[in-house]
Parts: C-alpha cells; sequence; structure tokens
C-alpha cells in the first residue's frame, strides 16, 4: 500500500507542475480566499499539462481534477478575464526585473499561419504564400518578446489588412508607446494609417535582396523569437480551438508559463 501511495505521489510531479514558488506569484494576483473542493494550484497545473503535451480535455491524468472541472474554471478565467489579468501582472513584474519601465516605448509586429484541425472552427482560410489552410496568430510583442497583444484571425487575412485591428487593441494601454517595427508585408497605407489615427511610427525593416544567406534582422528578430518560444508547447503547433478567443487565450497561457518561468530565476 505504501508503494502505490508513494507510485501515485511521483506520478502527479510532473515537469509542467508549478513550484510553490511559482505558485506564490500566481496567487498574490489571483486573490480567491474561498475554500473550493479542488485546489486552484492543481487547475492550473492541469492546464499547463494540456499546454504543453497538447492533450485532449478528456485525456487529462485522473492525478488532476475531472476534466469537466478544469475545463469549467478555464471557460469561467477566459470569460471573466483573469487570465488575461495574470498575464498583463507577470509582464510588468517580468519589465521591471529587467530594468524596464512596464510601459514599452517600442513593440514589434508580426504573424504565423497555423493549420486547423478537420473538426474546423471559426474564421478559417487559406494561406496563399504559405499554402497554409487555417488561421493566423497576430501577435505584438515589446523589445524583450514578450506579448503585447493577441489576435487570431482567418489565414486568408493579409497582414497590412488585419494589422489595423491588431495594433488598434493597443490603444489606450501603453502611453510610452512610440514606435512599431515590422517587416515588408506592412507596408503600403497602414502605415499612414497608424501614424494619422494612433500618432505612432511603423518602422519597415526590409531583408536586403543581395543577402543570400539567412541574417538576423535588428528588431524584427525578437517577434520571432517569440513564435520560437511558442513551438515547444504542442496545443499551439496546429489550432485546435473552435473559437478564436479560445486560441488567444491558449496562447497569454504559454506566455503566463514562460514569464513564470523567468521570474523564478
Amino acid at each position: 500500500m505504501i508503494i502505490n501511495q508513494l507510485n501515485h505521489l511521483d506520478m502527479k510531479n510532473y515537469p509542467t507542475n508549478l513550484t510553490e514558488k511559482q505558485w506564490q506569484v500566481i496567487k498574490n494576483i489571483y486573490h480567491d480566499d474561498r475554500k473550493r473542493k479542488h485546489d486552484m494550484k492543481e487547475i492550473f497545473n492541469a492546464l499547463f499539462y494540456l499546454l504543453k503535451t497538447g492533450c485532449q480535455w478528456r485525456m487529462l491524468p485522473a492525478d488532476f481534477a475531472p476534466w469537466n472541472t478544469v475545463y469549467y474554471y478555464y471557460r469561467q478565467w477566459k470569460k471573466n478575464g483573469l487570465i488575461e489579468e495574470i498575464h498583463e501582472a507577470l509582464r510588468n513584474l517580468v519589465r521591471k526585473k529587467a530594468g524596464r519601465h512596464e510601459s514599452p516605448s517600442a513593440a514589434c509586429i508580426d504573424s504565423r499561419s497555423v493549420k486547423t484541425t478537420r473538426s474546423g472552427g471559426e474564421c478559417r482560410g487559406v494561406d496563399g504564400g504559405k499554402k497554409t489552410k487555417g488561421r493566423k496568430h497576430h501577435i505584438v510583442t515589446d523589445t524583450l518578446g514578450l506579448l503585447l497583444v493577441v489576435v487570431v484571425h482567418a489565414a486568408n487575412v493579409h497582414d497590412s489588412k488585419a494589422a489595423l485591428d491588431v495594433i488598434n487593441r493597443l490603444k489606450g494601454r501603453f502611453n510610452r508607446l512610440s514606435k512599431i517595427f515590422a517587416d515588408g508585408g506592412y507596408r503600403g497605407e497602414l502605415v499612414d494609417n497608424v501614424k494619422r489615427i494612433f500618432g505612432w511610427i511603423i518602422d519597415i525593416v526590409m531583408r536586403s535582396d543581395q543577402d543570400k544567406e539567412f541574417k538576423v534582422l535588428p528588431k524584427r528578430w525578437v517577434v520571432e523569437r517569440t513564435f520560437a518560444w511558442f513551438e515547444s508547447y504542442r496545443r499551439l503547433s496546429k489550432d485546435y480551438e473552435y473559437l478564436t478567443d479560445t486560441s488567444e487565450t491558449m496562447i497569454r497561457l504559454a506566455m503566463i508559463r514562460l514569464m513564470i518561468n523567468r521570474i523564478e530565476k
């Protein structure tokens, strides 16, 4: 019996679990002292397990709370903005720890096309350039690569067309912001529209036609590195979500996991 108990404890110690120090950071943001049947730390652990492994909700290990309980809290926190609130607070902590102001003065914008599953979902299309049927994950980061905005939309919408809506979500949130770095796909009337509507400068960083080999471009590599970080989370390797706002929440959860690791270090 003792051996069975030890095996059960070992099985619960997943690499994706929060350490006690990490949990205290989240708990200080997540103010909830009510007694509940399931420990909220275990709910977060289940979400990070699902995000990292890419498993289905119904296939969450029995060590966690029942899958429908985990899903219930996920939906509630998505709707009431708790996950976004935790994300914003952690980003401020990471920026402070790096000696930066909470409000960035510069940002980077980019998107990536991601396939969707056969179950479908809202907002799907074909990215003609990359021949990808699915959605685009459109993000804006600060110069540390931390997420400022995420918008998920159909893959057939060109970056320069979708960018105005993405950039609009920065409005009123970062009073020091003055410049946004972007690649050549954002050229055109977007530059003038952003300057006229928001007063921000779109700085286009172009790759030279003379460069035969891969070359890291100033500023632009930051947002590309953020996409590389996301690749370590299998739930983000494809867009498995039916709703786009669920996809956006999953991306915020991935960034929460990345930032909480950085804060502990």
